[in-house]
């Protein structure tokens, strides 16, 4: 059983604040508990009651005739504390708060409900809550929630933050004959969150797919380590809303989610394997895709059509979805050319022509299933005249059974006439859709999981020797004694070098002599650079200058600085003029770090220099388990990657240089978790090594 077993599968439920009165939430409550079969005991609590729907009703927790293990709370938000409190003395393990009134009303409920998990903390109580609609299981079964009505039983576990989401979900289910192993209303998520519920229903073997609706992440490295399990065993499909600033503006409002940001979700959800859904249909088309279909082989679609425009349509899908279009052996490609028309087309997309009955689908399905070089198929039926729906549904059906390894989708375009064989597809477990892009999303999706369900098993995050915290606390230690939060570019060299980052060697003078003697101590030509926190552009205000071979062009780049910026910014201080070792032209790359309040450091790789903003041919990883093989999978997604490896006849960069850079950066800002931004750029690559030349530190 899941890890939260005795949550949803308790001896024996109470329910505080029983009602006899119908349409209140504390009698619906009763009810749905006894009509679910709940095999438990049920004890309604309420002082002014003697019996409540057939069963005796105590007037408190504690005067049950044995402990409640599990207590549901419809009470006012003022009477949560003590009840909770009389729970965690009777022995009560668990508790669904139904209450709402807590942190979505602001500051004087965000108090209550830290109390309210004070309580249960101190008596070892779980809380699903508060403000929730409660939980459902249609195995055991349970149904400790005011919803109105009862899941199909089925294998999908639905997790939803948003508690008016799964009572229409619910209500919607009953129409589409979709059924369900769980329903959680997450709430306020103030002790039980998304991860713990995913985690249970991963271990859970009457479930096969899980799908979450969420608005936040509650705990942001939890959630990474649970998903990263769970998808070894079941696909994790989830919904994110608040991904615009309006959105996330309303997320923050409703159940007092924090938003944070989009990419860092995005981001966080490809690195544990998690399929996100874009919009509510998707959601369910995937959760149907998954609980009736095996997981594919490979990412080769095949599509049959008695159409030739959907098979265009499809065909595009295909190729916009990162699949492949199957090539069939000699084979299949004979077989189809003795059977098929003339007129058709016999390769992918196999095209049976207006005319086709089912059984030009059956054989050429058939065919096409049978070729090895086919992962999946996608059959798309237009209504023409002699189409036969029915019959070329059970010929799917059939087809089906006799390849189960393959996964099998249909798009029956069209209304009424269709209608036979849409029913019949849906009856026996083959998703069937209107048009064929929603089809081919779910074989994306399956072919998703199947990738990520076939990578290694996590690989250890890379230790680098020679890493010298000491000297970066030195640092820090002097830039926050000075009360900076911006440090000087020669203290953040001398940062990333202390953890084994190449960085052109610089230094800080103060007057023109001293930047003479630096400069024929780190050897012609130099960089000068204004040192100011404040002055983030430094060009702009005629702060840099490049390719200075003697102490005297080096005297005078010092004064005229210090004249620029005295000059068009009298107010801001200066530190003097930083020396920097002109280092030789490489491939411009960036490498930084932002922090996401969630998730922690986001690092980002891409084309630096000039063209990041104008390109944003960027790259993102969460810091927090990154390995080498998600680094060079960062790499790859850029355009950088190209000019890394050679392009157009030049010699390849050492990328393994770069790797370790990341991978350096990342230990960097993980020890230091003060460093809220972080911006090397550029970063030369060279055919051998690699240096740092302008590098940007911000510290909380």
């Amino acid at each position: 059983m899941g890890c939260l077993d005795d949550f949803f599968n308790p001896g024996s439920v109470a329910i505080i604040g029983a009602s006899k009165s119908p349409g209140k939430i504390g009698n619906v409550i009763v009810k749905n508990m006894i009509q679910s079969g709940f095999p438990g005991k049920i004890f309604p609590i309420n002082p002014k009651e003697s019996n409540i729907e057939g069963l005796t009703c105590y007037p408190s927790i504690d005067r049950t005739p044995e402990p409640a293990e599990l207590a549901v709370l419809s009470i006012p938000a003022v009477r949560c504390l003590e009840t909770a409190e009389t729970c965690g003395k009777s022995g009560v393990k668990n508790l669904v708060v139904i209450t709402a009134g807590f942190k979505e009303t602001g500051k004087e409920g965000m108090d209550l409900e830290r109390k309210l998990v004070e309580v249960c903390r101190r008596y070892g109580m779980r809380m699903l809550g508060p403000n929730c609609v409660g939980i459902m299981d249609t195995h055991i079964p349970i149904n400790a929630s005011f919803a109105a009505g009862f899941p199909l039983k089925g294998e999908i576990a639905f997790i939803s933050q948003s508690g008016a989401m799964v009572l229409s979900i619910l209500d919607w289910s009953y129409q589409a004959g979709l059924g369900f192993s769980k329903f959680v209303s997450l709430g306020n998520k103030a002790d039980l969150t998304e991860a713990h519920f995913i985690e249970d229903a991963a271990e859970d073997p009457n479930t096969r797919v899980i799908l979450c609706y969420i608005e936040d992440v509650e705990n942001g490295s939890h959630f990474l380590e649970v998903t990263r399990r769970a998808n070894r065993k079941k696909p994790v499909i989830i919904l994110k809303s608040g991904t615009s600033q309006a959105g996330a503006q309303a997320a923050s409002s409703h159940t007092g989610a924090l938003a944070g940001s989009d990419l860092a979700y995005e981001t966080a959800f490809r690195q544990c394997g998690v399929i996100r859904a874009r919009s509510m249909p998707e959601l369910f088309d995937l959760a149907v895709s998954f609980a009736n279909q095996p997981v594919p082989a490979g990412d080769r679609v095949a599509v049959i059509t008695n159409s030739g425009g959907p098979g265009i349509i499809a065909t595009d899908a295909i190729e916009l979805k990162g699949l492949k279009m199957a090539r069939f052996t000699k084979e299949t490609v004979e077989e189809l050319r003795n059977y098929l028309p003339a007129e058709s087309n016999i390769y992918n997309p196999v095209d049976v022509l207006g005319d086709a009955k089912a059984d030009r689908f059956r054989f050429s399905l058939e065919k096409v299933l049978a070729d090895p070089g086919v992962d999946s198929a996608v059959v798309l039926v237009c209504p023409a005249g002699v189409t036969e729906p029915a019959e070329t549904a059970r010929a799917l059906i059939d087809m089906r059974k006799l390849y189960p390894a393959k996964p099998l989708f249909a798009a029956f375009m069209g209304g009424e006439k269709l209608e036979e064989g849409v029913e019949l597809l849906g009856e026996n477990g083959i998703p069937c859709f209107t048009f064929p892009e929603p089809a081919i999303s779910a074989v994306s999706g399956l072919v998703s999981y199947a990738r990520v369900r076939n990578l290694p098993e996590e690989e250890e995050t890379s230790q680098y020797p020679g890493l010298d915290a000491k000297t970066v606390k030195a640092v820090f230690y002097d830039v926050k004694r000075d009360k900076r939060l911006v440090l000087l570019g020669s203290e953040a060299a001398e940062v990333v070098r202390a953890y084994g980052i190449p960085a052109a060697p610089t230094l800080l003078a103060h007057s023109p002599e001293e930047a003479s003697r630096q400069a024929d101590q780190l050897g012609y030509p130099v960089v000068l650079k204004i040192a100011s926190p404040e002055i983030m552009h430094k060009t702009d205000v005629g702060g840099v200058k490049i390719g200075l071979d003697t102490p005297e062009q080096v005297h005078a780049g010092f004064l005229e600085i210090m004249d620029n910026v005295y000059r068009y910014l009298p107010r801001v201080a200066a530190y003097g003029v930083e020396v920097q070792k002109m280092m030789p032209k490489g491939i411009e790359l960036i490498i930084g770090v932002t922090r996401d309040i969630q998730f922690g450091p986001l690092i980002a790789f891409g084309l630096g220099g000039i063209y990041v903003n104008l390109l944003k041919d960027v790259s993102f990883r969460l810091t927090k388990g990154l390995t080498n093989r998600e680094i060079e999978n960062m790499l790859a997604e850029t355009k950088a990657y190209t000019l890394l490896r050679g392009y157009r006849g030049e010699k390849p960069a050492d990328i393994k240089t770069i790797v370790e850079i990341i991978g350096r950066v990342a230990s960097l800002v993980h020890d230091f978790p003060e460093i809220t931004e972080m911006d090397i750029n550029p970063v030369f690559a060279y055919q051998t090594g690699a240096a740092a030349l302008d590098v940007k530190i911000t510290v909380s």
